[in-house]
């Protein structure tokens, strides 16, 4: 109910001035020590709503009910204070320091101590020094920050975020308990392929799964059957796609001297890309040649001599010998999409007339080396050269990462062949910072590549070995040692006759 003869606009601005007196009223008043007037007012008159200037935003206001009590206090947190139980230069927060020694102080070389700049208030500590009293003495003043951010923290009490956690040691009594919160670990090179970034830049060529392999003129032709059993020749190889098939062909005896498909020269003749749109070539080696008789014996040719079909007169009826009946790829390729080395296998026979239309094989497997296959499992997916010292590194700070120092080991036998065995990744890592509340600090990694030798087996037959892997961790750190900056020096002063009467 508003009172008689006050117009509504003025009834409307003595509601406003009420509730803005009783906002300054119940605004708790602000703990000082060794504020002057002025800045004891400053301070106060910042609670007030109406000082804030235009375009700012608001101070936060007051929460409902009890805050928790915070669990640092600033007027004893000193963050100069290296050195337990001695004086540190120029800190003036370290309680060590007496006044003899504030008066040999040029300058405090923390001035101000707050906690989280995050908090919407928080007391802040400032130290300076008096060089006017006689001896020089601190003078500590303890205020109240406000933050003006609308995104702020009212209080914390979660005093492990505000030191360094030490990471709990594994043993025999809780390694199983650390594996339950723990996310495991895998040896698949293959999981490590998740969310990777596609940048808009070109890559280096390689190929990839399912790409046709190229050489020199077109593509490497794979002969097989699509829509019947019948032999097309124009069917490209791809990459890592392991196939064999069989398919017929129907040829005239009088001109197979003239068909490409029954000479070898027409599969080993090309060269194969070692990668996409490259001028570097892989030829084709011709490993081994099997010629098989009309009563289907197999005799191996000791020479890899490329042999052309020829037609023969046999009596009355004609024959044509080296004839391909079988052709047989091994392509050896890397990680990187390479195609390293391109190996052929030839088995070759003698056509009548009761055999035709001849049906042919044709196999293409892709071989990856057991060294590289094993170091790639080893190494893993991408394997970093330089590491973090700390957990909070910035990305950006390259020159204080740690590079990874590589060491590869192998013992050398004769007739064996060497192999990865076992990568062993070593951590030195220290203290650093404060002796009350250290850092670790990783200072050197090494990764020692070890191989060893197996003996060498025929081709064909299958052996297992064992890889290992290990990480150990070793602490370089030198025990801290109490001591004086200076030794300590003898005051002493003679008296001024004392060599009298020798001087």
């Amino acid at each position: 109910m508003r009172p008689r003869g006050l117009p509504p606009l003025l009834v409307v601005l003595l509601g406003c001035w009420a509730s803005v007196s009783a906002q300054t009223d119940a605004t708790p008043a602000v703990t000082t020590e060794g504020l002057n007037s002025t800045e004891a007012a400053l301070a106060t008159f910042g609670t007030f709503p109406s000082t804030r200037p235009p375009g700012t935003p608001r101070a936060p206001g007051p929460s409902s009910g009890p805050r928790p009590t915070p669990v640092t206090d600033v007027a004893v947190l000193c963050v100069c204070d290296l050195s337990p139980a001695q004086c540190d230069i120029n800190c003036c927060c370290d309680p060590d320091c007496s006044s003899v020694d504030f008066s040999v102080f040029s300058a405090c070389s923390v001035p101000v101590v707050t906690g989280d700049s995050q908090f919407c208030s928080q007391k802040a500590v400032i130290y300076s020094l008096n060089f006017t009293a006689n001896p020089p003495q601190r003078v500590f003043e303890l205020v109240d920050q406000i933050n003006p951010s609308i995104f702020c923290i009212h209080i914390t009490n979660y005093k492990p975020a505000l030191s360094f956690i030490n990471p709990e040691v594994p043993d025999e009594n809780n390694f199983d308990t650390l594996m339950k919160t723990s996310d495991g670990f895998t040896l698949n090179a293959e999981s490590y392929v998740s969310f990777t970034t596609k940048l808009d830049i070109p890559t280096a060529a390689k190929y990839e799964y399912g790409v046709p392999l190229q050489t020199s003129d077109s593509f490497l032709r794979f002969p097989s059957s699509l829509t019947s059993s019948l032999c097309t020749d124009n069917n490209p190889a791809a990459f890592l796609v392991n196939q064999a098939v069989k398919c017929t062909r129907k040829i005239n005896l009088e001109q197979c001297e003239e068909i490409e498909a029954l000479s070898m020269a027409f599969y080993s003749s090309p060269e194969i890309l070692r990668v996409p749109d490259s001028r570097k070539k892989v030829p084709i080696t011709v490993q081994s040649i099997v010629i098989q008789s009309l009563n289907k014996t197999l005799t191996r040719r000791e020479d890899t001599d490329v042999l052309q079909p020829t037609l023969v007169n046999a009596g009355h009826f004609s024959l044509c010998v080296n004839v391909v009946l079988e052709v047989k790829y091994s392509l050896t390729y890397t990680d990187a999409g390479e195609v390293t080395k391109a190996d052929l296998s030839f088995v070759l026979g003698t056509v009548s007339s009761v055999v035709v239309p001849l049906q042919q094989k044709f196999e293409i497997h892709f071989l990856q080396l057991v060294a590289q296959k094993v170091k790639s499992l080893l190494w893993g997916q991408g394997f970093p050269d330089y590491v973090a010292p700390f957990g909070n590194s910035q990305a950006q700070d390259m020159l204080d990462w740690v590079p990874i120092h590589f060491i590869t080991q192998s013992f050398n036998r004769k007739d064996s062949c060497q192999l990865p065995g076992a990568l062993v990744i070593e951590v030195k890592w220290t203290k650093y910072g404060s002796l009350l509340n250290p850092q670790a600090k990783i200072v050197n990694v090494t990764a020692n590549l070890i191989s060893s030798s197996f003996p060498e087996a025929n081709s064909g037959n299958e052996r297992t070995i064992l890889i290992s892997t290990a990480v150990t961790f070793v602490d370089v750190s030198a025990p801290a040692e109490a001591g004086f900056r200076a030794p300590p020096a003898i005051n002493a002063r003679l008296p001024f006759n004392f060599f009298f009467p020798f001087v």
